[in-house]
């Protein structure tokens, strides 16, 4: 183990256009489809979203999973794989000056993952997995970790003491929702200012998966994406680092979560707005 060291309040990225997240600063953005489904896609959707953060001056990040190793069924489309998706996360990063994040799901993945993307993404429900933290954090990326389901605002204190602990001070936490019930989640918006004053890292909302319905389809998990503009505003208005917010084209056709994501043709209004409720929560700190 290196030398614990302590949280960045700051988290800086620099892939052509610099994106900063801390708490009293002005939002950025992780924002993208849930899952890579082609080259072309992804690239389309990169460039939409490079075109609406630059329009309003906003710093993004782009998301998408290569492979979703925890969907409902094993009937559900998965991604486009490991070795197929770096190699377009290089191009994303590369031609359009992009950072990029993604999920890794176990500790082997972490170094090839590491040497493409910016920032390496610990799923909420592997979120107190010691050795893949480890190896996260001893890539040298920025470490994003999803608050399990199941745990406590508090609880996250000592997650994020497993990344700082392996020498690695650039650690964000994310929100999205607690488990409530069958097919249910809730977002307490006071785990917000819990993690940020426990840690002192950068907290992220998760805006499109705290209004997931897991597995509430049967065999995939359902979504209301109607309320995802809702518990953004309210998170935006206590305070946050960032928002992750899942996007897409054609969300009702989308290889998953296509019920929690917001329609790209939406996206833009949507952030401005929220980008304005930033501003204003901010200067009341």
């Amino acid at each position: 183990m290196s030398k614990p060291v302590k949280a960045n309040s700051i988290v800086s990225l620099d892939a052509g256009r610099p994106v900063r997240f801390g708490n009293a600063l002005p939002i950025a953005i992780m924002a993208g489809p849930c899952a890579m489904e082609s080259r072309a896609h992804a690239l389309e959707t990169a460039h939409a979203l490079k075109e609406i953060a630059e329009r309003l001056g906003i710093g993004l990040v782009y998301k998408s999973s290569f492979d979703k190793a925890n969907r409902t069924s094993i009937e559900s489309g998965r991604g486009v794989g490991l070795a197929a998706a770096l190699p377009i996360f290089a191009e994303i990063r590369e031609s359009l000056g992009l950072p990029v994040v993604t999920d890794i799901h176990e500790a082997g993945q972490c170094a090839s993952v590491g040497e493409v993307v910016d920032i390496l993404q610990i799923p909420a429900f592997l979120c107190r997995q010691t050795d893949l933290l480890i190896a996260a954090a001893q890539t040298g990326r920025v470490v994003n970790v999803k608050k399990g389901q199941f745990l406590a605002p508090w609880d996250m204190r000592n997650v994020a003491a497993k990344v700082t602990g392996a020498g690695n001070p650039d650690v964000m936490l994310t929100e999205r929702g607690a488990s409530f019930g069958y097919n249910t989640l809730v977002s307490d918006m006071r785990s917000l200012p819990i993690m940020a004053q426990q840690t002192g890292a950068p907290v992220i909302f998760d805006a499109t998966h705290s209004v997931q319905q897991p597995g509430g389809q049967g065999a995939t998990s359902g979504g209301q994406r109607e309320f995802v503009p809702v518990l953004a505003r309210a998170a935006v208005a206590v305070g946050v680092a960032g928002l992750f917010i899942e996007t897409h084209p054609d969300p009702d056709r989308a290889l998953s979560d296509g019920p929690n994501m917001v329609p790209l043709a939406e996206f833009e209004v949507l952030i401005a707005g929220l980008m304005r409720i930033d501003a204003v929560a901010k200067s009341l700190i």
